[in-house]
């Protein structure tokens, strides 16, 4: 019976790992799409005569059948290697990369896109210089296209409420390449960190996809956001150095700064709120990293910033105008300076 047990558990795992192959195969074969189906094809005929083999009673064929299978699948699986040599889209052509000096950070490649579409843009990226003695604000800005419970993660510093750049773990996708949430478990993509100015990243997603977009300010002391900056500026220059694959659950835009987070000493309870990121506001209540005095519900109705963000489209106060009534950030003035209400945590710093 023991025998009988462990044979069927074996079966039944090899079976799995061979429907999770022909996935593999599919979303990451790099074949023209007619040799493609027909490796898939071969693959799942023979995934059927063994299980019918099986079934037959020829159990030691059809084990060892599956064994063979999966180890020349596994083979070609962990041979596959990211790369940074590929025609990249133009949204994703240059890395996040840069260097401290003193008390100025330096971005070699900030995208300062001009969207008219979703596919056409005037293409910029430019250097910027960033003022680390002004940091003074990280804001969690969240995106959803209308899937429930999936959203885009970006996180934005400011400087003084006068200077934003935002960083976002995206996709790298090739020239004319669709993302598909199905390929981001298989190693379609490569792994992106870019930087951004906020009239290129967020309205992109509220005035040009038509997304809905939350900016929540986040509560944490001046050396907290100075670390995390900082933090983010060597992620980055370390995936411009080692090229990583971007995964849906273990490299994605959500999972990647929680890595980082307790990489700084952060204590922060796993939930699976990481993974579903749409949800990811409420986990960031529960742990009290948002603006403190404020239900939930409030904060998520007043970061609501998609008619603001139209109505300011390509004004060059966008930043301070998608603030406006942002829990926070009540002290920004339209058009003009900002005079962030500091939190809790940077009154007692200071």
């Amino acid at each position: 019976m023991a025998l009988v047990l462990a044979w069927s558990t074996l079966f039944t795992l090899l079976t799995l790992g061979m429907a999770w192959g022909a996935a593999a195969l599919w979303f990451r074969l790099a074949s023209p799409a007619p040799w493609r189906q027909v490796m898939l094809g071969l693959w799942a005929a023979m995934a059927l005569v063994l299980v019918a083999l099986a079934l037959l009673g020829y159990r030691g064929a059809a084990l060892a059948g599956q064994l063979g299978l999966m180890t020349l699948l596994m083979t070609w699986w962990f041979r596959l290697t990211p790369t940074h040599d590929r025609p990249w889209a133009d949204d994703v052509a240059h890395l996040a990369t840069g260097r401290v000096e003193g008390e100025r950070v330096t971005l070699d490649h900030v995208r300062c896109f001009a969207w008219q579409t979703r596919e056409r843009a005037a293409v910029r990226w430019e250097p910027r210089h960033y003022d680390l003695a002004r940091l003074d604000s990280v804001d969690l800005i969240i995106s959803n296209w209308g899937r429930p419970g999936i959203a885009h993660v970006m996180v934005s510093f400011g400087f003084g409420g006068e200077t934003f750049v935002v960083f976002s773990v995206e996709v790298r996708r090739q020239k004319g390449e669709r993302f598909s949430e199905f390929g981001g478990f298989f190693r379609q993509y490569e792994l992106a960190i870019v930087a951004a100015d906020e009239r290129d990243a967020v309205r992109l997603r509220s005035n040009v996809r038509g997304e809905t977009v939350w900016l929540y300010r986040l509560d944490m002391s001046r050396h907290a956001i100075r670390s995390l900056l900082l933090a983010y500026v060597a992620e980055a220059n370390r995936l411009a150095r080692t090229p990583r694959f971007y995964n849906t659950i273990t490299g994605n835009c959500t999972t990647l700064v929680f890595a980082m987070a307790r990489r700084l000493g952060a204590v922060l309870p796993l939930d699976h709120r990481l993974l579903l990121t749409g949800r990811l506001p409420e986990y960031a209540y529960r742990v009290g990293g948002l603006w403190p005095g404020h239900a939930l519900d409030e904060l998520t109705r007043r970061g609501n910033i998609v008619a603001r963000a139209r109505a300011a489209d390509d004004d060059p106060a966008f930043s301070q105008r998608i603030r406006e009534g942002v829990p926070g950030w009540e002290g920004v003035v339209a058009g003009g300076e900002a005079e962030a209400l500091p939190s809790v945590s940077q009154q007692d710093e200071r």
